[in-house]
Protein backbone atom coordinates (compact mmCIF):
# COMPACT_ATOMS: atom_id res chain seq x y z
CA UNK A 1 0.00 0.00 0.00
CA UNK A 2 1.00 3.31 -0.77
CA UNK A 3 2.25 5.09 2.52
CA UNK A 4 0.45 8.39 3.14
CA UNK A 5 0.42 8.72 -0.93
CA UNK A 6 4.06 8.68 -1.42
CA UNK A 7 5.04 8.97 -4.75
CA UNK A 8 8.51 8.03 -6.68
CA UNK A 9 9.66 10.55 -9.24
CA UNK A 10 10.99 8.42 -12.43
CA UNK A 11 12.94 9.98 -15.02
CA UNK A 12 12.16 7.81 -18.11
CA UNK A 13 15.38 8.89 -21.12
CA UNK A 14 14.05 10.72 -24.04
CA UNK A 15 15.99 9.92 -27.56
CA UNK A 16 17.79 6.96 -28.42
CA UNK A 17 16.98 5.08 -25.15
CA UNK A 18 13.52 6.10 -25.60
CA UNK A 19 11.95 3.12 -27.21
CA UNK A 20 14.07 0.21 -25.74
CA UNK A 21 12.69 1.66 -22.06
CA UNK A 22 8.67 2.36 -22.21
CA UNK A 23 8.91 -1.36 -24.03
CA UNK A 24 10.61 -2.77 -21.95
CA UNK A 25 8.82 -1.39 -19.15
CA UNK A 26 5.28 -2.73 -20.88
CA UNK A 27 7.23 -5.88 -20.89
CA UNK A 28 7.54 -5.52 -17.04
CA UNK A 29 3.76 -4.84 -16.54
CA UNK A 30 3.96 -1.11 -16.61
CA UNK A 31 1.83 0.54 -19.13
CA UNK A 32 3.31 4.20 -20.20
CA UNK A 33 1.47 6.73 -22.32
CA UNK A 34 3.53 9.41 -23.91
CA UNK A 35 2.18 12.38 -25.33
CA UNK A 36 4.65 14.15 -28.14
CA UNK A 37 3.68 17.48 -26.65
CA UNK A 38 4.39 16.84 -23.05
CA UNK A 39 7.15 15.66 -21.19
CA UNK A 40 4.94 14.00 -18.03
CA UNK A 41 4.19 10.73 -19.32
CA UNK A 42 1.56 8.77 -17.80
CA UNK A 43 2.04 5.43 -16.12
CA UNK A 44 -0.97 2.95 -14.55
CA UNK A 45 0.76 3.01 -11.36
CA UNK A 46 -0.33 5.65 -8.98
CA UNK A 47 2.76 5.43 -6.96
CA UNK A 48 4.96 6.20 -9.39
CA UNK A 49 5.18 10.02 -11.12
CA UNK A 50 7.34 9.45 -14.42
CA UNK A 51 8.98 12.83 -16.49
CA UNK A 52 10.76 12.52 -19.81
CA UNK A 53 14.29 14.07 -19.93
CA UNK A 54 17.14 13.33 -22.12
CA UNK A 55 19.91 10.86 -21.06
CA UNK A 56 22.57 13.45 -20.84
CA UNK A 57 20.56 15.30 -18.05
CA UNK A 58 19.45 12.44 -15.98
CA UNK A 59 22.33 12.50 -13.34
CA UNK A 60 22.21 15.74 -12.63
CA UNK A 61 18.75 15.98 -11.42
CA UNK A 62 18.59 12.69 -10.07
CA UNK A 63 21.68 13.82 -8.11
CA UNK A 64 20.64 17.30 -7.21
CA UNK A 65 17.14 15.46 -5.79
CA UNK A 66 14.94 16.86 -8.30
CA UNK A 67 14.57 13.07 -9.30
CA UNK A 68 14.45 10.15 -6.89
CA UNK A 69 15.83 7.71 -9.81
CA UNK A 70 16.02 7.27 -13.20
CA UNK A 71 17.29 5.66 -16.16
CA UNK A 72 20.30 6.51 -18.20
CA UNK A 73 23.96 6.00 -19.32
CA UNK A 74 26.96 5.34 -17.51
CA UNK A 75 28.50 7.66 -19.93
CA UNK A 76 26.46 10.52 -18.53
CA UNK A 77 26.86 9.72 -15.14
CA UNK A 78 30.69 9.76 -15.90
CA UNK A 79 30.50 12.87 -17.93
CA UNK A 80 28.50 15.13 -15.24
CA UNK A 81 30.60 13.86 -12.68
CA UNK A 82 27.40 12.88 -10.73
CA UNK A 83 27.23 11.92 -6.97
CA UNK A 84 24.15 8.80 -7.78
CA UNK A 85 24.01 5.32 -6.72
CA UNK A 86 24.01 2.47 -9.70
CA UNK A 87 21.27 0.41 -8.40
CA UNK A 88 21.41 -2.12 -11.83
CA UNK A 89 23.04 -2.32 -14.80
CA UNK A 90 20.12 -3.25 -17.71
CA UNK A 91 21.71 -4.74 -20.99
CA UNK A 92 19.03 -4.65 -22.83
CA UNK A 93 19.78 -7.60 -25.31
CA UNK A 94 17.79 -6.94 -28.70
CA UNK A 95 16.64 -3.41 -27.78
CA UNK A 96 19.26 -0.74 -28.50
CA UNK A 97 20.24 -0.85 -25.24
CA UNK A 98 23.45 -3.39 -25.02
CA UNK A 99 26.60 -1.77 -24.58
CA UNK A 100 28.09 1.12 -26.12
CA UNK A 101 31.51 2.54 -26.73
CA UNK A 102 33.44 5.98 -26.96
CA UNK A 103 35.95 5.83 -29.65
CA UNK A 104 38.54 8.34 -31.03
CA UNK A 105 38.20 7.94 -34.36
CA UNK A 106 40.32 9.86 -37.10
CA UNK A 107 40.28 9.90 -40.91
CA UNK A 108 40.99 6.97 -42.81
CA UNK A 109 43.79 8.59 -44.47
CA UNK A 110 45.41 9.97 -41.14
CA UNK A 111 48.72 9.40 -40.29
CA UNK A 112 47.42 9.06 -36.83
CA UNK A 113 48.06 5.52 -35.00
CA UNK A 114 47.43 6.37 -31.24
CA UNK A 115 46.14 8.94 -28.72
CA UNK A 116 49.87 10.01 -28.47
CA UNK A 117 49.40 11.70 -31.86
CA UNK A 118 47.13 13.70 -31.26
CA UNK A 119 48.83 15.95 -28.84
CA UNK A 120 48.39 19.57 -29.84
CA UNK A 121 45.12 18.60 -32.81
CA UNK A 122 41.59 19.72 -32.05
CA UNK A 123 38.89 17.06 -30.55
CA UNK A 124 34.88 17.49 -31.40
CA UNK A 125 32.90 15.30 -29.15
CA UNK A 126 29.62 15.75 -27.05
CA UNK A 127 31.37 13.34 -24.51
CA UNK A 128 33.50 16.81 -23.44
CA UNK A 129 34.87 15.79 -19.86
CA UNK A 130 35.39 12.14 -20.21
CA UNK A 131 37.35 12.73 -23.48
CA UNK A 132 39.75 15.33 -20.96
CA UNK A 133 39.88 13.08 -18.63
CA UNK A 134 40.97 9.97 -20.81
CA UNK A 135 43.60 12.60 -23.01
CA UNK A 136 44.79 13.60 -19.17
CA UNK A 137 45.23 10.03 -18.14
CA UNK A 138 47.15 9.23 -21.21
CA UNK A 139 49.12 12.87 -21.25
CA UNK A 140 47.87 13.98 -24.06
CA UNK A 141 47.38 17.49 -24.64
CA UNK A 142 44.62 18.23 -26.95
CA UNK A 143 41.93 21.16 -27.62
CA UNK A 144 38.35 19.60 -27.28
CA UNK A 145 35.80 21.14 -28.30
CA UNK A 146 31.62 20.56 -27.29
CA UNK A 147 29.71 19.38 -30.15
CA UNK A 148 25.44 19.37 -30.83
CA UNK A 149 25.74 16.71 -33.16
CA UNK A 150 27.12 15.84 -37.30
CA UNK A 151 30.15 15.08 -35.18
CA UNK A 152 31.57 13.03 -37.84
CA UNK A 153 30.95 15.75 -40.61
CA UNK A 154 33.77 18.02 -38.64
CA UNK A 155 36.23 15.83 -39.84
CA UNK A 156 35.65 15.47 -43.10
CA UNK A 157 35.08 19.15 -43.51
CA UNK A 158 38.50 19.51 -41.59
CA UNK A 159 37.26 21.68 -38.52
CA UNK A 160 38.75 19.31 -36.49
CA UNK A 161 41.66 16.40 -36.07
CA UNK A 162 39.54 14.10 -34.89
CA UNK A 163 36.40 13.11 -32.84
CA UNK A 164 35.08 10.92 -29.76
CA UNK A 165 31.71 9.56 -31.31
CA UNK A 166 29.33 6.86 -29.59
CA UNK A 167 29.29 3.40 -31.81
CA UNK A 168 27.85 -0.27 -31.36
CA UNK A 169 29.46 -1.29 -34.66
CA UNK A 170 31.19 1.21 -36.04
CA UNK A 171 29.33 1.14 -39.22
CA UNK A 172 28.93 5.00 -39.31
CA UNK A 173 32.19 5.71 -38.54
CA UNK A 174 33.21 3.55 -41.80
CA UNK A 175 30.65 5.32 -43.86
CA UNK A 176 32.19 8.80 -42.95
CA UNK A 177 35.73 6.98 -43.78
CA UNK A 178 36.92 6.56 -40.17
CA UNK A 179 38.66 4.69 -38.08
CA UNK A 180 39.06 3.92 -34.89
CA UNK A 181 41.94 4.41 -32.84
CA UNK A 182 41.26 4.05 -29.36
CA UNK A 183 38.17 3.43 -26.93
CA UNK A 184 37.32 6.22 -24.22
CA UNK A 185 35.11 4.53 -22.35
CA UNK A 186 31.83 1.46 -22.46
CA UNK A 187 29.00 2.50 -21.14
CA UNK A 188 25.81 0.15 -19.84
CA UNK A 189 22.33 1.52 -19.30
CA UNK A 190 22.04 1.96 -15.84
CA UNK A 191 18.73 2.74 -13.33
CA UNK A 192 19.95 4.59 -10.86
CA UNK A 193 19.20 6.52 -7.47
CA UNK A 194 19.98 9.73 -5.13
CA UNK A 195 21.32 9.07 -1.49
CA UNK A 196 18.11 9.95 -0.25
CA UNK A 197 15.52 7.96 -1.91
CA UNK A 198 17.42 5.03 -0.99
CA UNK A 199 17.52 5.63 2.70
CA UNK A 200 13.97 6.31 2.34
CA UNK A 201 12.70 2.45 2.84
CA UNK A 202 9.24 2.85 1.01
CA UNK A 203 11.36 4.55 -1.88
CA UNK A 204 13.95 2.12 -1.71
CA UNK A 205 11.41 -1.03 -1.56
CA UNK A 206 9.56 0.56 -4.62
CA UNK A 207 12.68 0.58 -6.67
CA UNK A 208 13.50 -2.47 -6.16
CA UNK A 209 10.44 -4.00 -7.10
CA UNK A 210 10.58 -2.00 -10.42
CA UNK A 211 14.26 -3.44 -11.04
CA UNK A 212 13.02 -6.97 -10.19
CA UNK A 213 10.51 -6.62 -12.92
CA UNK A 214 12.72 -4.97 -15.76
CA UNK A 215 15.26 -7.14 -15.00
CA UNK A 216 12.46 -10.11 -15.66
CA UNK A 217 11.65 -8.56 -19.08
CA UNK A 218 15.39 -7.83 -19.67
CA UNK A 219 15.74 -11.57 -19.26
CA UNK A 220 13.01 -13.16 -21.39
CA UNK A 221 14.44 -11.19 -24.23
CA UNK A 222 14.66 -13.59 -27.09
CA UNK A 223 13.66 -16.61 -25.17
CA UNK A 224 10.33 -18.57 -25.33
CA UNK A 225 8.98 -21.02 -23.71
CA UNK A 226 8.61 -24.62 -25.49
CA UNK A 227 5.47 -27.69 -23.96
CA UNK A 228 5.38 -30.98 -24.94
CA UNK A 229 4.47 -34.31 -23.96
CA UNK A 230 6.37 -37.40 -25.11
CA UNK A 231 6.87 -41.03 -24.12
CA UNK A 232 8.54 -42.01 -20.91
CA UNK A 233 10.79 -44.17 -22.67
CA UNK A 234 12.03 -41.74 -25.06
CA UNK A 235 12.78 -38.95 -22.42
CA UNK A 236 16.02 -39.81 -21.73
CA UNK A 237 17.10 -39.20 -25.40
CA UNK A 238 14.85 -36.16 -25.62
CA UNK A 239 16.91 -34.49 -22.68
CA UNK A 240 20.48 -34.70 -24.54
CA UNK A 241 19.16 -32.47 -27.62
CA UNK A 242 16.85 -30.02 -25.50
CA UNK A 243 19.04 -27.38 -24.28
CA UNK A 244 17.25 -25.60 -21.18
CA UNK A 245 17.60 -22.76 -19.14
CA UNK A 246 18.50 -24.89 -16.07
CA UNK A 247 16.71 -28.01 -16.03
CA UNK A 248 13.49 -29.21 -18.03
CA UNK A 249 10.11 -29.54 -15.93
CA UNK A 250 8.84 -33.12 -16.02
CA UNK A 251 5.58 -33.56 -15.21
CA UNK A 252 3.84 -37.46 -14.89
CA UNK A 253 0.51 -37.94 -16.94
CA UNK A 254 -2.73 -39.59 -16.49
CA UNK A 255 -1.07 -42.13 -19.22
CA UNK A 256 2.15 -43.33 -16.95
CA UNK A 257 3.52 -44.33 -20.19
CA UNK A 258 3.85 -40.44 -21.33
CA UNK A 259 5.45 -37.53 -19.75
CA UNK A 260 5.13 -33.86 -20.14
CA UNK A 261 8.16 -31.35 -20.75
CA UNK A 262 8.55 -28.03 -20.48
CA UNK A 263 11.35 -25.55 -20.83
CA UNK A 264 12.98 -22.15 -21.58
CA UNK A 265 14.77 -21.74 -24.88
CA UNK A 266 16.48 -19.00 -26.98
CA UNK A 267 14.34 -17.90 -29.60
CA UNK A 268 16.56 -18.71 -32.19
CA UNK A 269 17.14 -22.38 -32.01
CA UNK A 270 13.57 -23.13 -31.95
CA UNK A 271 13.14 -23.57 -35.47
CA UNK A 272 16.00 -26.36 -35.28
CA UNK A 273 14.94 -27.86 -32.54
CA UNK A 274 11.04 -28.47 -32.72
CA UNK A 275 11.76 -30.83 -36.12
CA UNK A 276 14.04 -32.60 -33.69
CA UNK A 277 11.96 -33.17 -31.20
CA UNK A 278 9.54 -34.55 -33.65
CA UNK A 279 12.11 -36.89 -34.27
CA UNK A 280 12.61 -37.80 -30.84
CA UNK A 281 8.66 -38.73 -30.46
CA UNK A 282 7.52 -35.45 -29.01
CA UNK A 283 4.01 -34.41 -29.74
CA UNK A 284 1.86 -31.14 -28.99
CA UNK A 285 4.57 -29.22 -28.96
CA UNK A 286 3.55 -25.50 -28.07
CA UNK A 287 5.63 -22.33 -28.27
CA UNK A 288 4.57 -19.66 -26.21
CA UNK A 289 6.35 -15.94 -25.76
CA UNK A 290 7.64 -14.70 -22.58
CA UNK A 291 6.97 -10.95 -20.64
CA UNK A 292 9.38 -12.14 -17.57
CA UNK A 293 11.47 -14.33 -16.71
CA UNK A 294 12.05 -14.21 -12.85
CA UNK A 295 15.19 -16.33 -11.58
Amino acid sequence: MNQGNKKLKLGLPKGSLSEATLKMFAKAGFNVVVSSRSYIPSIDDVEIEPIMLRAQEMSRYVSEGVLDCGITGNDWILENKSDVIRLADLAYAKQSMNPVRWVLAVPECSTFKSVKDLNGKRIATELVQVTKDFLKKNKVSADVEFSWGATEVKVAAKLVDAIVELTETGSSLRAHNLKEIATICVSTTQFIANKAAVRDSWKKKKMEQIILLLRGAIEAEGKVGLKMNIPAAKLKFLLKILPALRRPTISNLSDKKWVAVETIIEEKLVRKIIPELKEAGAEGVIEYSLNKLIQ
